[in-house]
């Protein structure tokens, strides 16, 4: 019986390409991969993803744990996984954390979490000192996706969440705007990670630059949600001197800032500019400007990087990838308004 080794010694390749090649990942040259399948071809080979995991003791399963499955960029992120690992004919087992703390103790401590996945991605999931050390001991491949929490010998892949604040803001001030106010995430929140507090940073590295000092009254904290927006947005319109521009941690609180705005009288942008981090599906609906981020290819390349790691490769940066961001520029940004 012909064995993934042999076509790997007749392409001259290591087996891990061989499976990459068969499964038509983006990470293997079309040279290569035309080599791949004329000896596959050649010995008769093919490949088989049900018989290879059981002879190698396999579930065929990939774990990603969410704190939120409602938030657009989880489900964003977990959609695409799903989609590159269901084509590499494996199914993906969702743990969905709901916000709660005591959901992802039970997950990461109590669960036996390598016994019902062949690896693990966990999606913007804080971890603990003793969280992290639980995880690295896991015996099965992991990746971080957008998280701040480094788990040693993980492959991380996420954002510059302070560039990307700070790309915000600077739009704001390049318009004119002095008085920008921060709608940032809520550290009350059960599962709060730790993205506000990086593009907290980022905003004040901003106006710092441009000789604006932070004004702490203009910092809002509330839910990552469109109601969430909507009540931060109330409290600053309360202020003695309201803002003139309002840069959200992500586009929900975005939106919500934008109808808060609307159902108090105001224009946006005439009477106050909005911006948000992410390009949201309905950004453009709403007419947002945004910093855009990749969400859908952070879940591709979380999911390719744990399949090559399931064939035996090592990840190309250890250190994590960093995808980039761009400013897109709508109708809800504006010079501030004179008199």
């Amino acid at each position: 019986m012909t064995r993934i080794d042999d076509v790997a010694r007749m392409a001259g390749v290591s087996t891990a390409t061989v499976s990459r090649a068969l499964r038509g990942l983006p990470t293997v040259s079309e040279a290569t991969r035309v080599r791949v399948l004329q000896a596959a071809a050649q010995l008769g080979y093919s490949a088989s993803p049900s018989a290879s995991r059981l002879a190698g003791g396999r579930t065929g399963t990939v774990a990603v744990v969410v704190p939120r499955l409602t938030r657009w960029f989880f489900a964003t992120v977990v959609e695409a996984a799903e989609e590159a690992l269901h084509q590499a004919g494996y199914d993906l087992l969702l743990y969905n954390l709901g916000g709660r703390e005591r959901d992802r103790r039970r997950m990461l401590h109590a669960t036996g979490l390598h016994k019902r996945a062949d690896a693990v991605m966990f999606v913007a999931t804080p971890l603990t000192t003793a969280d992290v050390a639980a995880v690295a001991a896991l015996p099965v491949p992991g990746v971080t996706v957008s998280s701040g929490t480094p788990v040693p010998g993980w492959p991380g892949i996420r954002i510059d969440d302070v560039a990307a604040a700070r790309t915000a803001t600077e739009h704001l001030l390049a318009l004119g705007h002095r008085r920008i106010a921060h709608i940032s995430g809520d550290p009350a929140d059960e599962l709060a990670f730790n993205t506000h507090i990086l593009r907290r940073g980022g905003y004040q590295d901003a106006l710092r630059a441009a000789g604006v000092e932070p004004d702490p009254g203009l910092d809002v904290e509330a839910p990552f949600t469109a109601a969430g927006g909507e009540r931060a947005t109330a409290l600053l319109l309360d202020r003695d001197e309201p803002p003139t521009a309002i840069f959200a941690a992500c586009d929900e609180m975005a939106m919500g800032a934008i109808a808060a705005l609307r159902e108090a009288g105001l224009s946006v942008p005439r009477d106050i500019s909005v911006v948000g981090v992410d390009d949201h599906d309905l950004a453009g609906a709403v007419g947002l400007s945004t910093v855009a981020q990749p969400a859908a290819e952070q879940g591709r390349l979380a999911a390719d990087t744990l399949l090559g790691m399931l064939c035996g490769d090592r990840p190309a940066d250890a250190g994590g990838t960093v995808l980039p961001t761009r400013l897109i520029v709508r109708s809800s940004t504006g010079p501030p308004r004179v008199g």
